[in-house]
């Protein structure tokens, strides 16, 4: 995405809804979005009293059983800041806030209530755990009951290929998911590097920056 032919545009922000784990059709699972997604943009204008229009080239690819790229010019006059769309409104509310470890989703509020139930997505703990070729991480999960939550885990570096986490058990409103130190670059050092941890449900989404000691 490049917005540099842009009018009166100081910087632009593409906000990532958190992605949906989905079956690839070949015993696996993929990470992605299925049937579309809403991008939402953060425009930020270089002087809020001048038009602003926001041009975009676009790079993409086209795929079945092979890949076609393709380019798009877009232009759109920005007259209204887009608060008032409501499709907008609902893609931001699921990109993933940054919290810290063990902080709620909801602002100011325990991972657990009164009756130790969870009131918002919590990612807890991190561990990790020899194994025999690959160690082992184990990610603990405060969630509502009943929810489902899926957990995604990213390295450092775009060349890290972490596997999906898988869900072990949960133990009332904890629930541990667990995954390889598997699909790492050659001569990796794992001591110290920073994991991102994306939780989502249904109505909530979150992202953790963990340590991996």
């Amino acid at each position: 995405m490049d917005f540099s032919g842009s009018d009166n545009v100081k910087s632009v922000s593409v906000l990532w809804p958190a992605p949906e784990r989905f079956p690839d059709g070949a015993g696996g699972n993929s990470i992605g979005y299925v049937d579309g997604v809403i991008l939402p943009l953060r425009v930020v204008p270089q002087d809020a009293t001048k038009q602003t229009v926001l041009r975009l080239k676009l790079g993409y690819d086209i795929c079945s059983n092979i890949c076609i790229p393709v380019e798009a010019s877009l232009s759109l006059p920005l007259r209204k800041d887009g608060a008032e769309e409501t499709a907008i409104e609902k893609a931001e509310i699921h990109v993933p806030r940054h919290v810290t470890l063990g902080q709620s989703s909801l602002e100011g509020a325990s991972p657990k209530d009164a009756n130790g139930q969870a009131d918002g997505l919590t990612i807890l703990a991190v561990h990790r755990q020899p194994g025999d070729a690959h160690d082992r991480v184990i990610v603990d999960v405060a969630a509502p009951a009943g929810a489902t939550v899926h957990l995604f885990a990213e390295g450092p570096t775009s060349d890290w290929a972490l596997p999906l986490p898988e869900q072990m058990e949960a133990h009332g409103a904890v629930r541990q998911f667990a995954f390889d130190l598997d699909g790492l670059p050659p001569d990796t050092h794992v001591d110290g590097a920073m994991l991102t941890l994306t939780a989502v449900s249904k109505d909530d989404a979150i992202e953790v920056t963990a340590r991996l000691d």
